[in-house]
């Protein structure tokens, strides 16, 4: 018993300890992910789609009107530039030719992959799997557009006569073509 209440606050102490050492300010230079992120697109030969955006979305509902049949068009959400992400080709893995990492976090260990594109065989079409938790993807269909430096998708979902439609926007930040 003795030995479990050692055990148990020895763990709470290196703890603490470890804790107290992460809040201490280094004097050594930090760099982020965001900065090495840059490095990274800013020196390769780099993809047109790799980059840094920010992201907008917009979900839009249409319904038609109970009695008259009319259709109605209603914004049910609306957000600018609430999420920057950072998009690298994927040149490890074949299923795969970018991958998606959400940049809103700073100091983490490591990063998730949020997303996955891969371009439809000619021209500017992406598709994109988006991760959500409990293992649920959404699927889009994206466009590339690269003399605005910008990527558009829309996914659909229908229940009845109801059709809610997503738009995500994707402004290239960084590196811009001239």
């Amino acid at each position: 018993m003795l030995l479990g209440a050692l055990l148990v606050s020895s763990c709470s102490i290196d703890k603490l300890y470890q804790s107290s050492q992460k809040r201490k300010a280094s004097s050594f230079e930090q760099v982020g992910f965001d900065d090495l992120a840059r490095l990274y697109v800013d020196k390769q030969n780099v993809d047109e789609v790799e980059g840094i955006y920010s992201v907008s979305g917009i979900i839009i509902k249409k319904s038609k009107a109970f009695l008259t049949g009319e259709e109605k068009e209603k914004i049910v959400e609306q957000k600018d530039n609430y999420s920057k992400v950072a998009i690298f080709r994927d040149q490890q893995k074949s299923d795969r030719e970018y991958f998606e990492v959400s940049l809103d976090k700073e100091g983490l260990p490591s990063y998730s992959i949020r997303g996955e594109f891969n371009k439809v065989a000619e021209g500017n079409i992406l598709v994109y799997k988006h991760f959500e938790p409990r293992n649920k993807v959404l699927n889009y269909t994206f466009t590339y557009d690269a003399e605005k430096n910008m990527l558009e998708g829309i996914r659909t979902e229908t229940s009845g006569s109801t059709v809610i439609t997503f738009k995500l926007t994707y402004l290239k930040l960084f590196p811009k073509k001239n």
